[in-house]
């Protein structure tokens, strides 16, 4: 495509040349370019390398340089960047980001590749089906992810630009998949299949076997050994067939052959103390790799899992800090000394929680974080605790993008800000994790994301201006301008009205106006090729004047100003 074409797509794409571009309905939309850089930046390129001043350019989703002395190609969009800090994107260790709970329904499958529920009527509970008994090892991430699930932007957000995900389920619910957290299909997302088998101790429901957690590790135990037995089986049937019985084709029984021949791990997932020492008992008896995952409570048995070498996943699930206020009243209402004592095991397991990361990683332990189970909203402030609670800021991030990196196997394509590298980045205003810091830009295989306009002037909240009128607009694309007409209306505090571009004449209205001292922002559609684009106000308004940002969709933010026409109503 030639420059003249991208700069009438940019248009385009935000709502003001609707003619201009003829394109499917059916054919996806693309940004306006697929080279972008960054310059003036502090690109943190693994843990404990730091470039000052650096520029990074990104061209068809890779890094294509990184340094101080970078030239920007000329059709390269320059993010507003300067003095921010740039990282790998974050890697999700273990979690179900991306697909969603099944709903159970009475004796009946949720549809292909979806998980069962309850038992069929009149099966024998002591002698359930696979499905019944939570044994599904056979299933894939692929089928059961949703690209629109909320989950992947949530995560994305925090700065995660990739994930191990997994199936929902009880014993063996299935496969784990890297995934990129941004794509239209669950393909297009999918980085690496077969990482590992996850596996569970959690009971089956509905009254079937096996209903107890002995229960659970004896019929792991026997599906296990039984795994062992088919292979063996086939392999002596695939050397001489003649008077053999033909061994059970079984895709349950074959999904644990790579862990029966050390090619895979099972990620286990082991939240406190007693299920450690489970997930322990029944590697020792069957001797499989293993990976510890979503690690709450695992302070006491550290050197343990150093001596046996178990890489960890650490939850991101951490219980809640208590109010200072309410910790304060109550140290001093409490008089009881069985009350003090409480208070005191209280304060002590949760410095447990918050210091078991540093206390892993001085133990040189190799852990990456995982956010099954955990609320999106509190994982910042999880991270932020385990800083304060002694994780250096490199070991954290490194627990965040290197780590899990290599112990996913896929190091070669993400984990560090490296030429050749994918292009997964977060953008942060201060350190990541500095407490007033922000993610301003997040980059998904070269895809941008935006978050957290900030208008070009500062707000002020006791400003006293006009919105109603007509303003003049121009909005600054690369190699294009858009211009046009707000009509700008307010009803006793309740501002409306439309905005009209010069290029088309049509009138299209605005929705969720509101007017904060001097910041007004907007919401508005733009529809291409039957989609609709969301637009993103933000403005700053003076008496005659106004600058500002309009985000549109995934396809960027763009540079607006204009001037009102008339005095002001």
């Amino acid at each position: 495509m030639n420059k003249r074409s991208l700069a009438l797509t940019a248009a385009f794409l935000i709502g003001w040349l609707t003619t201009v571009l003829a394109q499917s309905t059916d054919e996806a939309l693309q940004p306006v370019t697929k080279t972008f850089a960054f310059k003036n930046v502090t690109i943190v390129v693994k843990p404990g390398q730091i470039i000052q001043n650096g520029t990074i350019v990104i061209k068809d989703g890779l890094i294509s340089a990184v340094g101080q002395n970078v030239a920007i190609p000329a059709d390269a969009r320059v993010m507003p960047a300067d003095s921010l800090f740039v990282y790998a994107g974050f890697i999700d260790g273990l979690s179900n980001t991306g697909i969603p709970k099944p709903e159970p329904r009475p004796g009946e499958a949720q549809g292909p590749g979806q998980q069962r529920g309850q038992a069929q009527p009149g099966r024998n509970p002591g002698t359930p089906t696979n499905e019944q008994a939570g044994i599904q090892p056979e299933l894939r991430p692929r089928d059961l992810i949703n690209p629109k699930d909320k989950s992947i932007e949530e995560m994305r957000k925090l700065g995660f630009t990739a994930a191990q995900v997994v199936p929902n389920g009880k014993m063996l619910p299935g496969s784990s998949a890297v995934i990129l957290l941004g794509g239209a299909t669950a393909d297009a997302m999918l980085v690496k299949e077969n990482v590992a088998l996850f596996a569970t101790l959690s009971p089956a429901t509905g009254g079937f076997y096996p209903n107890t957690v002995i229960g659970v590790m004896s019929k792991f135990r026997e599906f296990y050994k039984q795994a062992e037995q088919n292979k063996a089986h086939e392999k002596m049937y695939a050397a001489n067939p003649v008077g053999m019985e033909r061994p059970t084709a079984s895709r349950s029984f074959s999904a644990l052959y790579p862990v029966i021949e050390k090619q895979q791990s099972i990620s286990f997932l082991a939240p406190d103390l007693k299920s450690i020492y489970r997930v322990f008992a029944l590697q020792q008896d069957l001797n499989f790799q293993l990976i510890l995952s979503g690690v709450r409570q695992g302070w006491l048995l550290a050197d343990q899992i150093k001596a046996k070498n178990i890489p960890v996943l650490l939850s991101l699930d951490l219980p809640k800090a208590p109010d200072k206020k309410d910790a304060k009243k109550d140290s001093t209402a409490a008089k009881d000394p069985e009350m003090v004592s409480l208070e005191k095991r209280r304060a002590e397991e949760m410095k447990n929680y918050e210091t078991q990361a540093a206390v892993f990683a001085g133990k040189g332990i190799t852990f990456g974080f995982s956010a099954y189970n955990a609320k999106t909203a509190d994982i910042r402030e999880s991270l932020r605790r385990m800083v304060k609670g002694g994780l250096k800021e490199d070991q954290a991030l490194a627990a965040l993008t290197t780590t899990p990196a290599e112990m996913l196997g896929v190091s070669k394509t993400m984990g560090s800000v490296e030429k050749g590298k994918m292009a997964n980045l977060v953008v942060t205003k201060k350190p990541y994790f500095d407490e007033k810091s922000a993610v301003r830009y997040v980059f998904v295989d070269g895809m941008p994301y935006e978050y957290e306009i900030t208008p070009t002037k500062p707000v002020d909240a006791n400003a006293k201006v006009k919105a109603a009128g007509k303003w003049s607009y121009k909005i600054e694309i690369p190699g294009q301008q858009a211009d046009g007409i707000f009509n700008l209306t307010d009803e006793g505090g309740k501002i409306g009205g439309t905005w009209v571009s010069s290029q088309d004449g049509q009138a299209r209205p605005i929705s969720a106006a509101e007017l904060k001292g001097n910041q007004l922002t907007f919401s508005a559609v733009a529809n291409v090729g039957g989609r609709d684009i969301p637009l993103d106000f933000e403005l700053t308004l003076e008496s005659a004047k106004f600058t500002g940002k309009v985000k549109a969709g995934n396809f960027g933010t763009f540079d607006v100003a204009g001037t009102r026409d008339g005095d002001p109503k």
